[in-house]
């Protein structure tokens, strides 16, 4: 299980210190480990703990958070991204509306039907994402309703 402690761990390998701000960051996504949270959401709610925090603080942790392997992004609809914290006994991939964004985890890999191809060709592979898009039971219903494409 990753704590915050872990995390300060892996953030000294590297070189770097669990600053106020970084330690804001990362307590808001403990608190909020089972939700996606956007950069906004991030920010407002790491600025209540540090109120020094700015928006491109927030974004350079998240880089810095995704290149360790500790946080996950996944993009949505509009170009907007979600994070969320990796918890190490919950591999799963996600199917995300494209109208509302609602994004919600699904416990399926496609990967071990795929790897003996990847491997046929000599690929290393190190890392993958599985994301769905479509459309959630509320929004169907809406462009049913209005008859959308």
């Amino acid at each position: 299980m990753i704590t915050i402690e872990s995390i300060e761990k892996r953030l000294k390998e590297k070189g770097l210190k669990l600053t106020n701000q970084r330690r804001a960051i990362i307590e808001v996504l403990f608190e909020n480990k089972d939700n996606f949270l956007t950069a906004e959401e991030i920010f407002l709610k790491s600025k209540e703990k540090c109120p020094q925090t700015n928006f491109s603080t927030i974004y350079r942790n998240l880089e810095i958070l995704i290149k360790l392997n500790i946080i996950h992004r996944t993009n949505i609809k509009n170009n907007t991204s979600i994070f969320e914290l990796i918890q190490n006994d919950s591999h799963h991939h996600h199917i995300i509306c494209k109208k509302c964004g609602k994004t919600e985890f699904i416990n399926f890999c496609p990967l071990d039907k795929i790897l003996s191809e990847v491997n046929k060709k000599n690929f290393i592979l190190t890392d993958h994402k599985f994301e769905l898009y479509g459309y959630c039971d509320k929004c169907k219903k809406i462009k049913v309703a209005n008859k959308l494409p």
